[in-house]
């Protein structure tokens, strides 16, 4: 009797919510019924709300159940669940979902399909197509490629990658150093734990094609501490890769070198700014270095270093291995590509969503997400992270590309989504963003470490005494030093949830018009 696969995800988010429950009773129930079953941890798809997503092969491709939990197992199996009959938590055909069938899945093509730390599924589905075409090139045409692309970095800044990757493979230095910035601190952001979950060996192999066109031999990768399963999986799928030839003295037989370490973060979010996480990657304390130099010139151990989040280093091997105009092709203006929306908060359908940018903002909460999860009205959404503006109604139909948000003083960031329903007082959402940079701050520079304690005083202030113009001007002029005097983005973002709450809700401050002033 061939056994059936049912693909029960191992993701942080499906564990949490039960998913190794759910497996060991699939195993229990199949062998008191003696049904023949081959369980395959998958990663999660990104249909969170859905979790645990189970899902079983049969002729006409994997049907989808969820949300399971153990004890609806033995209702599906009696409803035929093993042969993809109808059931109250049957979705159909998983590639025929809406939520993921209206998605252009490049750089998460691989994501819930495969077992993540089997080489054979990777390679199957074209994995180290990209790293062999690499090996085949010299290190300026790798980083042209990489520059044709369009590709910008995904960690939030936007700058564009093969310019960056150019400047180290033109500096001189007998170390050069790739340094994968995955401390993914954003709050509702989860791209980068997916991927290093569910597609180990992508980032792996996108980390040795940097190293290979900027003639890097050594690469680190800084996980966020509070991902116990990402540094396991990552720790584990660098051993395979390693073994297997494709990390290590001689790649494939190239003769060329690439080593990778997995370093565990020091659990400060200012570590998620680059020149921090190089300072405590040197077993130092995380307080960030003022620039120049640039860390492309000066960076780890003060060596030629590229620094890219997970996302841009994942995005690698598909460039290198459909071309840089497939990648180029998607997208709008300078925003080229896809990018993996997280959307979170008060939303009926929380999930990933991978998408060319251009989409608006109100498709995504809409058409995505469903509308807010307690079925009142949207007020705000916060778009790139806890440093990100808030996002009122007027501004959804933006087309969501960095120069566009850019515009109206926002940032698309990682991509991370947090949506406020109308209950949500924004004075208090303001403060709170003040209260996490003084709480989080490196502490180095005047303007982040005090500011941050002064706005929290100044909005308290403006909130205890109605139509209080006059701590409104001191609050304006204290973000203004913050974002032009901080040594980096987490004094100079900070304003930015701050300035948008004021503007474009100053009824939750006790001000009766918004005042003239703009950010």
């Amino acid at each position: 009797m061939t056994a059936i696969q049912v693909f029960v995800p191992g993701d942080s988010a499906a564990l949490a919510v039960g998913a190794n429950d759910v497996a060991l009773m699939l195993e229990k129930e199949a062998a008191k019924r003696g049904l023949a079953i081959q369980i395959v941890r998958n990663s999660s798809r990104g249909l969170f709300w859905l979790e645990t997503l189970v899902e079983v092969q049969t002729s006409r491709g994997r049907v989808a159940y969820g949300p399971v939990q153990s004890h609806d197992v033995a209702s599906l199996l009696d409803g035929g669940m093993l042969q993809g009959e109808a059931h109250a938590l049957c979705h159909g055909l998983t590639e025929q979902i809406p939520y993921l069938a209206k998605q252009e899945r490049l750089t998460f093509a691989r994501m819930g399909i495969t077992e993540p730390l089997s080489l054979t599924d990777y390679e199957a589905h074209a994995g180290w197509t990209g790293l062999k075409r690499a090996l085949s090139m010299d290190g300026a045409a790798i980083v042209q490629e990489v520059t044709d692309s369009g590709l910008r970095g995904r960690g939030g800044a936007a700058f564009p990658a093969g310019i960056k990757w150019r400047t180290v493979l033109q500096a001189a230095g007998p170390q050069k150093y790739i340094v994968c910035n995955a401390d993914e601190g954003d709050s509702g952001t989860f791209s980068d734990r997916m991927t290093m979950e569910g597609d180990p060996f992508m980032l792996i192999e996108g980390m040795a094609i940097a190293g290979i066109a900027v003639g890097a031999t050594q690469g680190y990768v800084y996980i966020r501490s509070e991902y116990p399963h990402a540094i396991a999986t990552m720790r584990e799928a660098i051993q395979r890769a390693a073994s297997a030839g494709y990390l290590g003295d001689n790649i494939c037989g190239s003769g060329k070198t690439f080593h990778l370490e997995v370093r565990k973060a020091a659990g400060a979010y200012v570590c998620g700014e680059e020149t921090a996480m190089l300072e405590s990657i040197e077993g130092k304390r995380g307080v960030v270095r003022a620039k120049p130099p640039l860390p492309a010139l000066e960076g780890l151990f003060g060596l030629p270093t590229v620094i890219n989040n997970v996302i841009t280093l994942a995005s690698v091997p598909l460039i290198m291995a459909k071309g840089a105009s497939f990648y180029r092709d998607y997208g709008v203006g300078r925003s080229q590509g896809t990018l993996p929306f997280q959307i979170a908060g008060n939303i009926k359908h929380g999930g990933l969503v991978e998408k060319a940018f251009g989409l608006t903002l109100r498709e995504l909460l809409f058409d995505f997400g469903g509308g807010s999860r307690s079925g009142r009205p949207i007020k705000a959404v916060q778009v790139g992270g806890p440093l990100g503006a808030y996002v009122p109604e007027s501004q959804w139909d933006l087309p969501l590309d960095y120069e566009a948000y850019a515009a109206v003083g926002a940032v698309v960031g990682h991509g991370g989504i947090v949506v406020h329903d109308d209950t949500a007082d924004m004075a208090k959402l303001a403060r709170y963003a003040m209260e996490f940079c003084a709480l989080e701050s490196c502490g180095k520079c005047t303007p982040c470490r005090i500011g941050s304690t002064r706005g929290m005083e100044v909005i308290d202030r403006i909130t205890n005494t109605p139509n209080n113009e006059q701590q409104v001007h001191l609050l304006r002029d204290l973000c203004n030093t913050m974002v032009h005097g901080s040594l980096c983005a987490m004094g100079g973002m900070t304003p930015f949830p701050v300035l948008s709450a004021l503007n474009h809700y100053p009824a939750d401050f006790g001000l009766e018009v918004v005042t003239a002033e703009k950010a």
